[in-house]
């Protein structure tokens, strides 16, 4: 691991960094004073006190700002400033912990997950077969009755379970006391510290009643106990490491869909294989079948099938050939390409979706944020409570108070009731994202299973971005080719589709004689405005004042209009499809009890056609952003809970207000930063499948808090009257905190 050797200090050029770091914010990486969001894997993590002390351990570096890491994906983000620190001294702090990082677009970091997978497995390993050898040397203490075994028998037998318990203590054990010992050292309390007190209890007790069976511990030997609760716990924590990797595994997944290194050709034509960072824009690059596209570009030679799935949430493989783009992150599946480099690094799409799903596998839901507040306290009534119990017990026997003790210590498990939350938001956020829909806040989860109203834009949403020109209208002495010439010419400032649709007219007509406005400025939800000599307006009649400028009656219908400062000039209806999924989608909603709205700032005519064809009852258009927000609003004060899908600049107010927002991935930047769901594909259906997995992961959330307060209220006072044997405590334990997890693998399942 590099935060505690001497290659940390490799990190420190920039060059190195930039694979793991993206500049803070909008600060630009140019300045003096550049602030860096890093992300690295914590090692050694076992429990959510793990976090709280990395976390403060970064703090206390000058120059980080913030830190933030998760119990559960074992992941951190650091922002820090680039004048104050470098990353080698943020990775020692982790070091000086007891923890160890790794940058989380690092090349070995595979590599180090399988060898921490296989040290778990041999540590397992030894502990299972230790167990059945000194199970072996117990059973005739059980069964033979007085006198059926000599003394010299049974100190034998005691001798030899003592030597195969060493293995399990030296070996298998670890884990627990070096982190116990480094909990100690940084004066710190984490689940570890109890369960190594436990076992050095337990070993130290059975010992002392091999070494002296006449003194005060002499009665009995607890070997069996300890390698069976040992073995208990390896098991749960191998098994918890390897359903962690596959619940929050979906990041990893991204994070290793780019290629370590690609061909480059050279100005005379030779190919060279470079690190992939050290591609730049405008390169040639060969792909060869069966490799991933580093970067986004266009494709120069060649034609292919590539898998999108992870990024659009497309499964079938797109063509492409000549001409066509190709993204980051998508594989090359039949053929060599060769590809001209458009956008590298942070630019590319891929590293946006892997930025907003690192952001969203750091951030704590309110219910996770509760359960680790009450790890801490629930550790120390834990050790506080195991006293109390062992002095209870001493009187009538001190070697059975002990081992009451150690039953108390071992059998707590707060590790469920922090893992009961983000076990189940990371599943189901990891189900989400393999089907094109990224959850950029978590939160966000839990208030779409809440959520009891919808509402859809229009045009883009429930209907495609393509439209065409059905008809047109024109003013007299004006020709249908002119007022397309100067509606394009305003159109071309804006993204919306209707101009878009405009723009896309009057490039395929031909025209190269291209005009030129002054001062265009756009009015969201309305229209644009500019002009050179005079003053036009395109957009919807009332913005345009068409009506009191000679509007035809038989062209009030249509979508667009242009008109100068004193009269009409022209206006154009579009049609538009819509989507193929968006009537099931509607139903599928509404089957799971959700108001279904449709807001729109197109016509109403055009709003009610496209609302009757999808069975929305309650549309309305001619909306402005501000009348959206205050429909919005107003359900909201009525006690709705409201969430909204939509694609448009004039979106965002709605998208902001709501108590969950969803974009596709192609909306402009302002709807996508607004919203917490980004859609990557162009499918509706996957608005219902999310809101029926939301409610599914907030049944699970409630089973799990439920499942691990029911598990200690009635184990730990169990184990403080001495119902329960230190074995069949690590049982529970183990049990308890694999219970969580493999319900929350339950939200893999299906979409």
């Amino acid at each position: 691991m590099y935060s505690d050797s001497p290659t940390a200090y490799l990190l420190d050029d920039r060059q190195e960094w930039l694979r793991f770091s993206q500049p803070h914010a909008a600060v630009s990486p140019q300045v003096a004073d550049a602030v860096w969001d890093s992300h690295v894997v914590i090692q050694g993590m076992h429990c959510a006190a793990c976090s709280f002390a990395i976390e403060d351990a970064l703090l206390a570096v000058p120059g980080v700002q913030s830190a933030e890491v998760n119990a559960t994906t074992h992941r951190a983000k650091i922002v820090w400033s680039e004048a104050r620190v470098l990353p080698s001294t943020w990775m020692a702090a982790i070091a000086k912990a007891g923890y160890g990082a790794l940058p989380a677009a690092d090349s070995s970091l595979r590599q180090a997950r399988q060898l921490e997978t296989r040290r778990a497995l041999w540590r397992w390993l030894v502990a299972g077969f230790c167990m059945m050898q000194v199970m072996m040397y117990a059973y005739p203490a059980y069964v033979s009755g007085e006198g059926d075994i000599t003394p010299d028998m049974v100190f034998l037998l005691r001798w030899a379970s003592w030597v195969l318990t060493l293995p399990v203590v030296l070996f298998s054990c670890g884990p627990f006391f070096s982190n116990a010992l480094r909990d100690i050292r940084q004066r710190r309390i984490s689940m570890d510290l109890p369960v190594a007190l436990g076992m050095v209890i337990t070993f130290s007790l059975s010992s002392a009643a091999t070494f002296e069976p006449n003194g005060l511990f002499g009665g009995e030997v607890y070997y069996d106990s300890l390698t069976m609760f040992v073995f208990f716990l390896l098991t749960g924590r191998w098994l918890e490491l390897r359903l962690r990797d596959r619940t929050a595994g979906a990041l990893d997944v991204l994070m290793n869909r780019l290629p370590d290194s690609v061909e480059r050709q050279h100005a005379y034509g030779r190919f060279e294989r470079v690190a992939v960072r050290r591609v730049l824009e405008n390169d040639v690059i060969r792909v060869l079948a069966g490799e991933s596209f580093p970067a986004d570009g266009v494709v120069l030679q060649g034609q292919t099938l590539a898998d999108e799935a992870l990024l659009t949430g497309e499964s079938r493989p797109q063509p492409r050939a000549v001409g066509d783009t190709v993204v980051a992150g998508s594989h090359n599946l039949t053929a060599t390409v060769l590809v001209r480099v458009t956008q590298v690094g942070e630019g590319t799409q891929f590293s946006k979706i892997v930025a907003l799903m690192e952001d969203a596998s750091l951030q704590k839901p309110r219910l996770a944020q509760l359960a680790d507040r009450v790890a801490k306290p629930f550790l120390i009534g834990v050790l506080v409570m195991a006293i109390l119990a062992a002095v209870a017990w001493w009187p009538s026997d001190p070697s059975h108070a002990l081992m009451v003790a150690v039953a108390v210590l071992v059998v707590t498990c707060p590790c469920a009731l922090s893992l009961a939350t983000p076990a189940a938001m990371l599943a189901a956020a990891g189900t989400l994202a393999r089907h094109g829909v990224l959850v950029r806040r978590m939160q966000a989860l839990e208030s779409l299973a809440k959520i009891d109203t919808l509402i859809f834009d229009k045009t883009g949403t429930l209907t495609r971005d393509g439209q065409h020109i059905t008809q047109v209208w024109t003013a007299e002495g004006m020709t249908p080719a002119q007022a397309l010439q100067m509606a394009a010419a305003l159109a071309q400032h804006s993204v919306h589709p209707l101009s878009r649709a405009l723009v896309a007219e009057h490039q395929a007509s031909g025209d190269v004689n291209a005009l030129e406005m002054g001062d265009v400025q756009e009015v969201m939800g309305q229209g644009l405005e500019g002009g050179i000599e005079e003053t036009l307006r395109l957009g919807s009649a009332q913005f345009c004042g068409a009506q009191r400028k000679g509007l035809p009656e038989h062209a009030q219908a249509c979508q667009v209009h242009l008109c100068s400062e004193t009269m009409w000039l022209a206006s154009w209806q579009l049609s538009e499809d819509v989507r193929d999924d968006a009537a099931q989608t509607v139903q599928d909603l509404q089957a799971l009890g959700i108001d279904v709205w449709l807001l729109s700032g197109d016509q109403d005519e055009a709003v009610q056609r496209v609302a009757h064809r999808v069975g929305i009852a309650h549309a309305a258009g001619a909306c402005s952003p501000q009348d959206k927000l205050a429909r919005m609003q107003a359900a909201q004060a009525q006690g709705a809970q409201v969430a909204m899908v939509g694609d448009g600049l004039n979106d965002g107010p709605v998208l902001a207000g709501a108590h969950v927002s969803m974009a596709f991935g192609n909306a402009v930047p302002l709807a996508q930063s607004t919203s917490d769901l980004v859609l990557m594909g162009g499918g509706l259906l996957v608005v219902a499948r999310s809101v029926k997995l939301a409610r599914h992961m907030l049944r699970v959330v409630k089973q799990n808090l439920a499942w691990a307060a029911l598990y200690n209220a009635v184990c730990v006072p169990l184990a403080a009257l001495g119902y329960l044997p230190a074995w069949l405590a690590g049982l529970g334990m183990a049990l308890s905190s694999l219970w969580v997890v493999v319900n929350a693998l339950r939200l893999t399942k299906g979409f």
